[in-house]
């Protein structure tokens, strides 16, 4: 597998030397009006909110906030462990915001590991998301929206796997034609759903408050709280609160589509100040909601706690639980493939993945590519029964990337401290920030050393393919005709070129028909 050249030198650590006052660049719509094909810049404050709240709250908050409970050992330091997780996530969102307006490229944590440390090291981060994390993810996302929509048909009986599997398969391809159609589209079926989620949390916790005026607040006075508290074990607590990071993963995808967003040094802040409060809030009161429905015990045998609640309290509404999780776990497959599509894009255009998944439509300016390459990735997890193992054995390196990413921004801090910065944050914050996953990661290792050594090896598979397939510059000549003639097969195919101001020059001419509608 060929996915492009190293030509270039060193990669970005020669481009911080040269130019260390600029460490990416937007191609913006001022510049498009010179002629050239860039992503439009559509993504604005609403909208950037409707990403991190809709690519957070996935089918968890709904379907088993039992893990923080199980590992805290009590309501009142589950409840803590919530409130803790939102706090420091919002620190590692304000983190992010001053990465993504020094290095505003697309792409995240992986642009911001490749600039720092290396094309290996992001190129690492690339490998697990592209193989594993981002097609399992996806696809186990579209199985629980499968699964619900088709219970209430088989009820009592479980719907049958193929049915679920087609569903999913079904939910994938409408969610990417939308995405491959218009990123406004895209955007406003995010706004939609995520209205919807917000909706559904606001029935649990209003239904809570009520359930605390008629008196049914047993296990939230402090005294019953704590009261089946254990001796304090620190290998749990960590457990915890890396069930309550996992709940709260998401919360960094804005930083994917940087270069689609509005005023990026305005609104990326803005909409992490609105959106991880909010999450935080609605995290918080939908558990507290919950225990006033029922006892720990319960929640802890209960597999789907937002529909066992809605059995209890809404009587004949409690159909509205299993929607709710419909409704949401569908929103998130569409933030899921609209931003892990960008992510695939900034790989390409840094020549670590296919040229041609570096291109955009002529027209439509979406990565028609990177977005298809994205759903058949997740369509073919789809006919694997290990997805879920698959998802354990690299979600230790997915938080390991997260303290990585975090750690560069004090790398350039103290390498480059000349770069402006449009916002910058107090140190204390990252450092603050890598302690805490530091401390995540180190309890991981310890607790599940085989998961988190097998998720170690699938990364390091990595290695001999950047040597082979990035580093290597001198390949055959045959092979290098070959991957020409399939990038412009791809081109004609899709209608696709590379944007205005990308490194990767396009194989190919293809007329610009931008002009014609505008």
């Amino acid at each position: 597998m060929v996915l492009g050249q190293h030509k270039g030198g060193t990669e970005q650590h020669g481009a911080i030397a040269s130019h260390p006052h600029r460490l990416g660049k937007v191609v913006t719509q001022n510049e498009e009006s010179k002629g050239g094909v860039c992503l439009k810049q559509e993504i604005g404050l609403v909208s950037a909110c409707g990403i991190i709240v809709g690519n957070i709250i996935g089918s968890g908050i709904f379907v088993s906030p039992k893990g923080v409970l199980e590992a805290s050992g009590s309501v009142g330091v589950a409840l803590l462990v919530w409130l803790s997780t939102g706090l420091i996530t919002m620190v590692g969102a304000l983190c992010y915001a001053e990465l993504g307006v020094t290095i505003p490229k697309s792409g995240g944590d992986y642009a911001y590991v490749k600039v720092v440390f290396g094309g290996l090291a992001g190129f690492l981060r690339l490998w697990i998301a592209v193989l594993v994390i981002y097609p399992t993810t996806q696809a186990v996302i579209a199985l629980t929206f499968a699964n619900y929509v088709l219970h209430p048909f088989f009820s009592p009986d479980l719907p049958p796997d193929i049915a679920i599997r087609i569903l999913a398969a079904l939910c994938l391809l409408i969610l990417t034609f939308i995405n491959c159609a218009s990123v406004r589209w895209a955007t406003r079926v995010q706004d939609l759903f995520t209205m919807g989620k917000l909706l559904a949390l606001a029935v649990i916790i209003i239904m809570g408050i009520v359930q605390i005026c008629k008196g049914e607040y047993y296990w939230l006075e402090v005294q019953n709280a704590f009261s089946n508290q254990r001796y304090p074990d620190i290998k749990l607590i960590a457990l915890a609160f890396l069930q309550g990071s996992f709940a709260y993963s998401g919360w960094n995808f804005l930083n994917y589509v940087t270069e689609e967003l509005k005023d990026p040094f305005r609104n990326l802040p803005r909409a992490i100040y609105i959106s991880i409060p909010l999450v935080t809030f609605l995290y918080t009161f939908a558990n507290i909601a919950y225990i006033t429905a029922m006892s720990p015990q319960e929640l802890l045998e209960s597999n789907a706690v937002a529909v066992t609640f809605g059995e209890k309290v809404l009587g004949v509404m409690a159909w509205l639980m299993p929607i709710s999780v419909a409704l949401s776990t569908f929103g998130g497959v569409n933030g899921s493939l609209f931003t892990s599509s960008r992510l695939f894009f900034a790989g390409a255009r840094e020549k670590h993945l296919p040229i041609l998944v570096a291109m955009i439509h002529i027209d439509r300016r979406t990565p028609i590519p990177a977005l298809l390459f994205t759903c058949l990735t997740s369509l073919l997890m789809l006919t694997t029964s290990d997805i879920y193992t698959l998802i354990n054995y690299v979600g230790f390196v997915n938080y390991l990337f997260y303290g990585v990413a975090v750690a560069g921004l004090m790398v350039l801090r103290w390498k480059h401290p000349e770069i402006p910065r449009p916002i910058k944050i107090s140190i204390v914050f990252p450092v603050t920030f890598v302690l805490f996953w530091a401390f995540l990661v180190i309890f991981s290792l310890i607790s599940e050393p085989v998961v988190c050594g097998v998720g170690l090896a699938i990364m390091f598979t990595g290695v001999p393919v950047y040597f082979i397939g990035v580093y290597w510059e001198n390949k055959p000549q045959s092979l290098e005709n070959l991957m020409e003639r399939m990038t412009e097969l791809g081109q004609k195919l899709f209608m696709v070129v590379c944007p205005e101001g990308s490194p990767t020059p396009t194989s190919v001419e293809i007329k610009d028909k931008s002009k014609r509608a505008e």
